[in-house]
């Protein structure tokens, strides 16, 4: 015996909401692997300065990310399914996956609140580092003057703070833009650059985080709601 009345209303508008959440899981899928090869940062997290990778800490979270946009697919269509079929099974599965997908977000989005001042830090760094290799002609300056030039060239920047975004591209040339007076006056400091790439993309991450978690909030209560619905029609 099917529901009726309120529990019916509740049954559809939770075939809805899953169907938002399938979609939602979809379009957070895409974002993560367009953030995987975006090529700003895989231009700058590829790089390698002697043995020394580039910090990619950021790829963890991307990585999270994508599992989660997959996780949601599935939970999406198998509350679909439970919803329309009516089964109390189906659906005590969908808010256990909904409860553990929701207590691996909340662990996600700490994680990325804790490290994502941590994240450009790292990166500006590595930065750092092969500026100076670079500029004092350390050895292994040739690959330097590549991570360097790699950096520039992708974020349109010079220089680590004002004094060097100022003053480096009139002399040293082979590291920024080749007018000096232009680089002088248009070239922000790659501090600032890598601030904005990684803000940026952090706070796009963030909006998909609280969009989602309010969904699985709606959707755990109608899902509950639903399974009492039913227990209770399959009484009568």
């Amino acid at each position: 015996m099917g529901v009726e009345g309120c529990t019916k209303c509740i049954k559809y508008l939770l075939f809805v909401f899953n169907f938002i959440f399938w979609l939602a899981g979809g379009i957070i899928l895409g974002v993560a692997l367009w953030l995987r090869h975006d090529s700003q940062t895989t231009n700058i997290l590829y790089l390698q300065l002697g043995d020394k990778q580039a910090p990619n800490t950021f790829y963890v979270g991307i990585y999270i990310l994508i599992a989660v946009g997959a996780v949601m697919m599935f939970v999406g269509f198998l509350g679909c399914y439970g919803a329309i079929q009516e089964s109390q099974c189906l659906l005590g599965t969908f808010f256990t996956c909904l409860v553990i997908l929701f207590a691996c977000e909340v662990a996600a989005g700490i994680w990325g609140f804790v490290n994502k001042d941590q994240i450009a830090k790292d990166v500006k760094q590595f930065y750092d580092q092969a500026l100076q290799q670079a500029l004092m002609g350390e050895s292994d300056a040739n690959n330097a003057r590549t991570v360097v030039k790699t950096f520039h060239e992708t974020l349109d920047c010079c220089g680590s703070d004002i004094v060097t975004s100022a003053f480096t591209p009139v002399w040293r040339d082979d590291l920024c833009r080749k007018d000096p007076v232009k680089s002088f006056f248009e070239n922000a400091n790659c501090h600032k650059k890598i601030d904005e790439l990684f803000s940026g993309k952090l706070y796009l991450i963030g909006i998909a985080a609280v969009v989602v978690a309010v969904i699985m909030i709606f959707e755990m209560i109608l899902s509950m709601v639903l399974c009492c619905g039913i227990r209770n029609s399959s009484v009568y």
